[in-house]
């Protein structure tokens, strides 16, 4: 009998089985009426959204360390060789995403009022410290690694014991290639939340932020977003052309719209991450890459925090009128792609990154963490986007690499949810 209502009532087919997409445009738009017409109500419809994003934080370490240590398990000769070509597409997207960051900056130039008011932040000092930190989280206990969502020390004991493991029993592998099936199908049923979690993301935010804080900071912001438009559209793309040798915009869209959208609300790469895996797997890629590709990019692939700290520090070096040469503009790229690589995958990540690239310009740390103030005032747009082009990156570069060793075409890659 529930399987005859479920089939014979639209409404319940809709939910339980219609795009998960267009469910989640229909809760965007819901949220934007529920947060105009009773913005009293956010609080309580915000909480749909806390509990989706801590539904899917929750069960992304473990998701990850367990899909890692089966795929290196069961890993069959050869069968992970794009991961080097992956980690290059990383690196260049990341490094090329600063230097538009840097052309921008000079055509469009953005001062700000560096009168923010701060609280008690801790910026790393500088990119060695920020190197030290991602080679100590290599090392991090385990547990405590999977507890705090330290993705680098998850895939290093992932690796680790996926590595031991090829040694064991087929018994021992089955299992863990179970429990990570099971695992994925629970992942699964968490994204199938997603609309209601937008719904509620989107009316807390537009009813607590609203939009006009960002009109002083509307040349920054545009600036910004465009830059990360231009990644997205153009250098992705191209990118892409040069692995797939044919059309990648079908991909492309694809990734926008069934990561970008989702990351976009949320906020969080990290948080983002079962969202990827399952676009992955409806893309038919070869898991041994992507459980690996996937935690890994949303670690180190890192274009759209690159952007932000390059514009962030180019508008802080206008407005005090510090004179940048070309050799200087190239090597702010470098920094902020370095930088961007210790971004923590969550949340305004890449901020307090801005006082290690705005000490090369020797500004000080007091005005450069008010530069970071101006940050948070605009994050509201600016940490989505740059997790929407972040995230969505990771699935783009990951499908380049694996879509021609398995010989799909990319117009294939648009499944429903």
């Amino acid at each position: 009998m529930p399987d005859q209502l479920r089939h014979s009532n639209p409404v319940v087919h809709f939910l339980l089985h219609g795009s998960i997409v267009v469910q989640i445009i229909i809760g965007l738009i819901a949220g934007i009426i529920v947060a105009w017409l009773a913005p009293g109500a956010a609080e309580s419809v915000g909480l749909l959204g806390t509990f989706f994003v801590n539904a899917l934080i929750a069960v992304a370490p473990v998701l990850v360390f367990v899909l890692v240590a089966a795929a290196i398990a069961g890993h069959r000769k050869g069968g992970a060789t794009t991961l080097g070509p992956i980690l290059l597409l990383y690196l260049i997207g990341t490094f090329s995403a600063a230097l538009v960051a840097v052309a921008a900056s000079f055509l469009f130039p953005a001062t700000m009022d560096l009168q923010v008011q701060q609280g008690e932040l801790a910026p790393p000092g500088g990119v060695l410290e920020v190197l030290k930190t991602l080679l100590f989280n290599v090392v991090d206990n385990p547990v405590h690694a999977v507890a705090n969502a330290n993705y680098i020390g998850i895939l290093a004991w992932a690796t680790g014991l996926g590595i031991a493991l090829r040694h064991g029993s087929d018994t021992t592998k089955a299992l863990l290639n179970d429990l990570a099936n099971a695992i994925s199908w629970l992942v699964r049923v968490v994204i199938r939340l997603a609309p209601y979690g937008i719904f509620g993301l989107v009316t807390a935010t537009i009813a607590d932020v609203g939009f006009s804080a960002l009109l002083n900071y509307a040349h920054i912001l545009m600036l910004l977003v465009g830059c990360m438009l231009v990644v997205a559209l153009v250098i992705n793309p191209a990118l892409v052309y040069w692995k797939l040798r044919r059309n990648p915009y079908p991909l492309i869209f694809t990734c926008l719209r069934e990561s970008g959208l989702t990351a976009f609300f949320m906020r969080s790469s990290a948080a983002n991450i079962p969202v990827n895996m399952n676009l992955c797997r409806k893309l038919e890629l070869d898991k041994e890459v992507y459980s690996i590709s996937i935690p890994l990019g949303a670690t180190i692939n890192m274009a759209g925090a690159a952007i932000t700290i390059t514009v962030m520090t180019m508008a802080a070096v206008h407005t005090l009128n510090i004179p940048v040469d070309f050799f200087t503009a190239v090597l702010l790229s470098v920094v902020a792609a370095i930088s961007a690589c210790g971004a923590s995958g969550v949340a305004g990540g890449s901020l307090l990154l801005i006082p290690v690239a705005c000490s090369l310009f020797g500004i000080s740390n007091d005005i450069a963490m008010q530069v970071v103030g101006v940050g948070f005032i605009i994050g509201v747009v600016q940490d989505s986007a740059e997790t929407a082009l972040n995230s969505s990156t990771d699935v783009v570069f990951t499908a380049a690499c694996t879509l021609p060793a398995k010989n799909r075409q990319p117009a294939a890659a648009s499944p429903q949810a």
